[in-house]
């Protein structure tokens, strides 16, 4: 689907808060509450907009370590399998094929680093599991939604 500016624009301001209101999306972008509403229907329905969430502080609910842990797999492990399996463990947040020696990468969030190692314990004991390796995030440097309100992604043209 081809997004124009508007569109462009009311998903910068449902990034920004998922709670505002049409009728302030559309003081905001120059359209009428209605119009805003067509708008996000169709956004929602063509799948550019997948759904409204609460972007939830993970040290709120004690998940204060996080850490990303590359995969090196067996034979020919397929991804859907290393999907099955990772999916499992709730505190694998995402996962990703990746390019270089490493089958995969995991991100995962814990309470502390004890349990990171725990996680990582019990993602290698999958039998296609050869080895892990693992980096624990120190501080997070920047941390922005994929679109902003002011267009400044390197994903909007």
């Amino acid at each position: 689907m081809e997004l124009d500016r508007l569109d462009r624009d009311i998903i910068g301001a449902l990034v920004e808060d998922a709670r505002t209101t049409y009728a302030e999306i559309g003081q905001r972008v120059g359209l009428s509450a209605s119009a805003v509403k067509r708008r996000v229907d169709r956004l929602r329905e063509t799948g550019a907009v997948t759904g409204f969430t609460a972007r939830v502080n993970p040290a709120a609910l004690g998940w204060t370590t996080e850490a990303y842990v590359e995969l090196f797999c067996a034979g020919k492990t397929s991804p859907s399998e290393i999907g099955v399996a990772v999916a499992r463990h709730p505190e694998v947040v995402s996962a990703c094929t990746i390019t270089g020696e490493a089958d995969a990468l995991l991100h995962i969030r814990a309470t502390d680093v004890r349990h990171v190692e725990q996680v990582i314990e019990r993602i290698s004991s999958e039998p296609f599991v050869v080895r892990t390796k693992s980096s624990i995030v120190l501080s997070r440097l920047i941390d922005a939604p994929l679109i902003t309100s002011r267009n400044e992604s390197p994903f909007i043209a």
